[in-house]
């Protein structure tokens, strides 16, 4: 029963290997009017990415249902997050770069290089985390679980938005910066909020809530979009409750 929860870390290990097996399968650039757009593995890694995520959850509820919290499963949980979160994502911004400079004389492979910042950034949070002992309800530096998601969003967003959100996800220039932006936020000591609930008052979750209030409004309001937008949002909540103030 105890192994239960390693289970469940496992399953997160298997969709970001089948993310990876989609992601990177291939396919053409172009849609059939010609026009740049997301592959269909890059669809469904993404899709995989999202129930990578939700074992991911899962995990740590299952483990502390069956009181079953152990070293072995902290490191299983952060080996496996950091292919789904970390080289998953990675695989994704290497695509998008990819049909982001198709077209363009003289592209060559050195110009995709970029995108695997994230899997190394992500790995080095993963690393942090594991040996400070403080981030129980609150990191330093965005859990890479949320900036793997934020990613793993781009290939959806640019499926079913408009042409002008497409064109934006494909731009080289915007891939370049959320590389380094999303990037530097991980391996940072920026306080971010955990989700984890220290106690069950208004006052000690006001944070947590408002999150919630707005991932809510953006998901109606802007549909696929919301998920960037609710990752600015965390970074914003976080700035202005500064979690590791509140103990």
């Amino acid at each position: 029963m105890k192994q239960i929860p390693n289970l469940f870390t496992l399953l997160n290990l298997v969709f970001g290997c089948l993310a990876i097996k989609a992601i990177l399968q291939p396919e053409p650039l172009f849609f059939d009017t010609g026009d740049k757009g997301p592959t269909t593995g890059m669809i469904v890694g993404s899709f995989f990415l999202l129930l990578a995520a939700i074992v991911d959850f899962l995990d740590g509820f299952v483990a502390r249902l069956f009181k079953a919290t152990s070293a072995m499963g902290e490191q299983l949980d952060s080996l496996a997050d950091a292919v789904s979160f970390g080289v998953a994502p990675g695989m994704i911004l290497y695509r998008l770069l990819e049909i982001g400079w198709s077209g363009h004389a003289g592209m060559n492979q050195w110009w995709l290089l970029p995108a695997l910042i994230f899997p190394c950034a992500a790995v080095w949070r993963l690393a942090k985390f594991n040996l400070d002992k403080e981030q129980r309800y609150y990191f330093k530096g965005i859990p890479t679980p949320a900036a793997g998601l934020t990613i793993a969003s781009f290939p959806v967003i640019a499926y079913y938005d408009t042409p002008a959100v497409n064109d934006f996800v494909f731009n080289p220039v915007v891939l370049y910066a959320t590389i380094i932006i999303i990037s530097g936020l991980m391996v940072s000591n920026l306080p971010i909020i955990s989700l984890k609930f220290k106690a069950y008052t208004l006052k000690a979750n006001t944070d947590k809530l408002l999150l919630v209030l707005i991932a809510v409004l953006s998901a109606v309001f802007f549909k696929w979009m919301a998920v960037p937008v609710v990752f600015v949002a965390y970074v914003i909540v976080s700035l202005i409750f500064k979690p590791n103030r509140q103990g």
